[in-house]
């Protein structure tokens, strides 16, 4: 391997989630189940989102829980209600926990944020059961619960990641970080998984490789529709307006040239040169190596 390799490895690691990181984390979790079961009837609740399908990157934070309400339960009428007055609900009940400055709604959740460096925040996801399988979560923006299946955006990953050997999942990782250094001009992160889905074949070349190309191909295609992976929700891209989506190419083609400067850094045997470039998008997350 050479040094530009060696810094992908080192960048590989910087952005996985440490064991520190990982028992606040559970520590925390569990805290807000009990928190929020104590309050409300509910079925079932569970982790999900990036932080289970092993995409999320570090600093930690929006780690989603699902709480799947009881429909025969003393809460039952929240799954009926309208997404801003089910959301008011959850905020109310981690608000007496945490106090009303550590909540705030989103458009589909209450996030809980705690200010500390290792575990930033939480996303509370009420959701109802579906019928037709999976669930229905409130959407104050749209104004409507909308249909979701976490379980299937899980298998869809793990089979990619499967598929490609084990490298997809890590370069997702390194997508989602350089967004995040970016200031977020993919919003939201679940988008960059989903063209990953879709952009990325097996088998895998190398990272620097793979990075251009998939720079490339989101910078030609940010501006269709994104389906939900399970069919059964909106387009993932459906709250990015047009403006954001111009930016949203424009940052694709940022990264891409810096990619291609570093590609022809490194064809030219300055190594050194190469990873200063790669580290433009990835910052300190890609160590130097020794």
């Amino acid at each position: 391997m050479g040094y530009v390799d060696d810094a992908f490895t080192n960048l590989q690691h910087g952005l996985e989630i440490t064991a520190t990181e990982s028992k606040l984390a559970s520590r925390r979790q569990l805290e807000i189940r009990e928190v929020v079961g104590g309050k409300i009837d509910l079925r079932i609740d569970f982790l999900t989102g990036a932080y289970i399908r092993d995409t999320k990157t570090k600093p930690l934070q929006d780690v989603d829980i699902f709480f799947v309400i009881n429909s025969d339960g003393r809460n039952a009428d929240l799954c009926s209600a309208q997404p801003t007055d089910v959301l008011e609900h959850f905020r109310a009940v981690l608000a007496e926990q945490y106090g009303s400055a550590a909540v705030a709604i989103d458009d589909r959740c209450c996030i809980v944020s705690f200010g500390e460096e290792d575990v930033l925040s939480f996303d509370v996801v009420p959701a109802a059961d579906r019928a037709q399988g999976g669930f229905t979560i409130p959407d104050r923006r749209l104004m409507r619960w909308i249909a979701t299946d976490p379980k299937a955006h899980e298998d869809l990953g793990i089979a990619k990641n499967a598929e490609t050997g084990g490298k997809w999942k890590p370069l997702v990782k390194m997508v989602k970080g350089w967004n995040r250094l970016a200031g977020r001009p993919i919003n939201p992160s679940f988008l960059l998984e989903l063209m990953a889905l879709e952009l990325i074949d097996a088998p895998m070349g190398t990272y620097q490789d793979e990075v251009k190309l998939f720079f490339a191909n989101a910078a030609d295609r940010i501006g269709e529709a994104w389906p939900d992976p399970a069919g059964i929700g909106p387009d993932v891209n459906t709250k990015m307006s047009a403006s954001e989506t111009d930016a949203g190419k424009h940052a694709f083609e940022q990264g891409l040239a810096v990619a291609e400067r570093a590609i022809a850094l490194e064809d030219r045997g300055d190594e050194r040169a190469a990873v200063e470039e790669w580290r433009t998008l990835f910052g300190s997350r890609m160590p130097r190596p020794a």
